[in-house]
């Protein structure tokens, strides 16, 4: 009865990640019987997080910051304003195209997080910074049931929490 998307390891240099998929805990179903809210409250005009919130998956938008999740299937995520201390930021999406759900077309579409996505965003090219990616992407059971379409690109900083965005950090 949980919906839940996957946080990906990119497969880089050609090296495919294994994942072990950690199913932990029914919290979803607060949020699914009405426990939690769903969303964060948001900034009217820029659609910003203004308090930090435990928010449905399903919720993340591109901007956002939050606290690091555990790899494996997601359910939730916490959102923190971004001008408050934070382990990752979504920084670009992908809107998948409609069509049988596949693993591998997936796949191809997150590179997208560390080809010029990642440039722009930080302004310089993946291979030449410290940063650190991984895609959130749907399941086969969120890409039919819940027509799930959306690969988010999520950086970090693996010397730990930064301040504000990522965005022109150029390292």
């Amino acid at each position: 009865m949980m919906k839940l998307r996957t946080r990906r390891a990119l497969a880089l240099a050609g090296s495919a990640v294994a994942l072990s998929v950690a199913l932990t805990g029914c919290s979803a179903l607060n949020g699914i019987l009405g426990g939690g809210s769903g969303d964060a409250d948001r900034d009217e005009d820029t659609g910003q997080v203004t308090e930090s919130s435990n928010i449905d998956i399903f919720s993340l938008k591109l901007g956002d910051c939050k606290m690091a999740s555990a790899s494996g299937l997601i359910e939730d995520a916490d959102v923190v304003p971004c001008d408050q201390p934070h382990d990752e930021e979504v920084y670009y999406e992908i809107t998948m195209d409609d069509g049988e759900f596949s693993e591998d077309d997936i796949d191809a579409a997150s590179q997208e997080c560390i080809g010029d996505a990642y440039t722009s965003f930080v302004g310089i090219a993946f291979n030449d910074s410290v940063l650190e990616v991984y895609p959130i992407t749907p399941t086969q059971q969120t890409w039919d049931e819940l027509n799930d379409r959306v690969v988010q690109c999520v950086i970090s900083d693996p010397d730990g929490q930064t301040t504000g965005s990522l965005k022109g950090a150029a390292r």
